[in-house]
């Protein structure tokens, strides 16, 4: 078996890949069409080490700046992004989904010790780039060489909610670990005081779709109706822009357990949850992200915790900042939402109900992980293209749909499967991240990549045990884990083109972009294993110019064979990737090494 995966493992690094004609221009080009990069950016590398304090003095706790801790910032920045730009663009990257850059809360505090706004998630000001990220000039000279280069640039924004600044009376508020429970709008209306229950807010209908109006809101005067929220007099106007710091405009009802009513009017994990049903919320969120495509040429967003907003507000944003962007000149705006769920049937109607273009597809890396770890049966994958049909526009929307099998917080392929598979070599799991990649990159959507997956990193958790720097790190746990096919010292810099796994993405990524069917061919499948490993068939069908795709992958550690049916467009075959038989008609035979895959065209 050793041997086996070591031929295929070859085959793949080394695979010359096709010519493949250039991408359009970005701001011609359908979302459908690209390949996407997602980078935490403080964790991508180091352009200026001046600005890794973000201008401020003092220790960890105050500049949030520590390297050796994985929790805090690390000195990433849009300086380093712009220089890797080159080593980028070698993947066959064609956009860049960047990590919120907007100045966040520097520290929050936990009972086990303190976390860093490194990520991007607890924003502040949500007009300007965090210094700690090089700032508002770095960002645009970042976009700006992204752009000469014909890369798009996605931002992950947040209309969720904020950094947690409004504190409660009633909860202990000196860490973000202390509990303080939802409370739900049954047991505290919004129309009765909790401290002594007096009647309060006369006139306000609530906050179904039918009532979220001006007047309507203009009567919810007293927000003390399930906690008292106070801002700390330290923390006083702290947001930007000024509408921020009115507690006001924040539902103020405590933690979100994530089901029901509190999905939506709950605080994410203690953060200040936006009260989004409200016309002045909506306004001055829609203006933001006015302002940073206006200013910076932004080409998409990627929404964070899409599912814990209201529907009513994505019905108006997405509209307002599509039409926006087009008057700016950018006609193809991007906008894909999180919505945090694994199974395909419920994110295409999440898809519909919020009135999203798009969604991450938790489908896809839910799939690769419990086929390719799990030694699930492959009808997961089949399950998953059926579903597609649930979606609003069908094929259309899978199209668009950003698959991915490893990000910042669910963790890596390889961790996953490392974790389900503590004695597995590491040439097979490798194999296994590779032939991941494969279905990633060949099936419909538009393949995400996260980044240092293309270096090896394994990771040994989700979350921020999944947010290594690319750059050398004195952190003992990044420096000290697991990595695949590892070129060069472990604590260096881990840019290498040369990387096995580099060479097996780029060589994706250049098959994908020669033929347009392998991006917007539609899916029919073609065999599936029913019980445990075995090979999996689909083809993607381009009918306008008359040729479709075959793809092959085998999940066992041993070759399998097997004829099956091609029927559709084309007569003779060739091969992309792996070895094809050049045969003619629909019965095709196809032999597939180990944990391997083949990619073959029909034309």
């Amino acid at each position: 078996m050793s041997r086996l995966l070591t031929t295929a493992a070859t085959l793949l690094a080394l695979a010359a890949p096709a010519l493949a004609e250039s991408p359009a221009p970005y701001r011609d080009r359908p979302f459908a069409d690209d390949v996407v990069y997602f980078v935490v950016t403080d964790r991508m590398a180091n352009g200026d080490a001046s600005n890794d304090k973000g201008g401020l003095t003092g220790g960890p706790e105050q500049t949030g700046y520590d390297p050796t801790d994985i929790g805090m910032f690390h000195g990433g920045d849009f300086q380093g992004l712009a220089q890797k730009l080159d080593y980028i663009q070698g993947l066959g990257v064609t956009a860049i989904w960047v990590t919120p850059p907007v100045v966040n809360k520097v520290v929050h505090k936990y009972d086990g010790g303190l976390s860093a706004g490194y990520h991007g998630y607890w924003g502040l000001d949500f007009l300007n780039v965090d210094p700690h990220l090089g700032g508002n000039a770095a960002f645009k000279a970042f976009v700006d060489a992204a752009h000469a280069r014909n890369i798009k640039v996605i931002m992950d924004i947040v209309v969720n909610h904020t950094g947690d600044v409004i504190q409660y009376r009633e909860c202990d508020g000196s860490s973000m670990s202390k509990p303080c429970p939802y409370r739900s709008k049954g047991d505290y209306p919004t129309t009765r005081r909790a401290s002594d229950g007096a009647a309060i807010n006369t006139g306000f209908k609530g906050d179904g779709a039918a009532h979220q109006t001006v007047p309507n809101y203009a009567t919810l005067t007293d927000i003390n109706y399930a906690y008292t929220p106070y801002v700390p007099a330290a923390e006083a106007g702290v947001k930007n822009p000024a509408w921020m710091n009115d507690p006001r405009h924040y539902h103020n009802r405590g933690d979100s357990n994530f089901s029901g009513e509190d999905s939506i009017f709950g605080d994410f994990s203690r953060l200040d949850d936006l009260y989004t049903e409200q016309p002045a919320v909506v306004d001055g969120l829609i203006e933001i992200y006015k302002h940073w495509i206006r200013e910076y040429g932004i080409d998409g967003y990627r929404l964070d915790t899409a599912k814990h907003v209201n529907p009513e507000f994505w019905h108006r944003f997405v509209p307002e900042i599509t039409a926006f962007a087009k008057a700016q000149g950018i006609p193809n705006f991007i906008i894909f939402g999180e919505v945090a769920n694994e199974k395909p049937a419920d994110l295409a109607a999440y898809t519909g109900i919020l009135g999203l273009p798009s969604v991450l597809d938790f489908g896809v890396a839910v799939a690769a992980r419990d086929t390719l770890g799990m030694g699930a049966d492959l009808d997961l994958w089949d399950g998953l293209f059926r579903a597609d049909r649930l979606y609003p526009k069908g094929d259309e929307t899978a199209h668009q749909l950003a698959t991915f099998i490893s990000n910042h917080d669910q963790g890596r392929l390889a961790f996953k499967i490392r974790k389900a598979n503590p004695k597995m070599k590491a040439e097979e799991l490798q194999a296994r991240v590779v032939l991941g990649h494969a279905l990633m990159f060949f099936s419909r959507g538009v393949p995400t990549l996260y980044y240092g997956d293309e270096q090896g990193f394994v990771g040994l958790g989700d979350d921020k045990a999944s947010r290594q720097p690319m750059f050398a790190s004195p952190s003992k746990q990044f420096n000290t884990e697991e990595r695949l096919g590892t070129i060069g010292p472990r604590t260096g810099d881990a840019f290498q083109p040369g990387h096995s796994l580099y060479r097996a993405f780029a060589s994706m990524a250049t098959i994908r972009q020669a033929h347009p069917g392998l991006r917007q061919g539609r899916t029919v499948m073609r065999y599936f294993e029913r019980k445990g490993p075995g090979l999996l068939a689909f083809s993607r069908i381009d009918d306008a110019r008359g040729e479709q795709f075959l793809i092959v992958a085998n999940t066992d550690t041993k070759p399998r064979s097997l004829t099956l049916d091609t029927e559709g467009p084309g007569t003779t075959w060739t091969s992309l990737h792996g070895t094809c038989a050049a045969g003619q008609g629909t019965a095709y035979s196809v032999t597939v090494p180990a944990l391997d895959y083949i990619v073959c065209r029909k034309g």
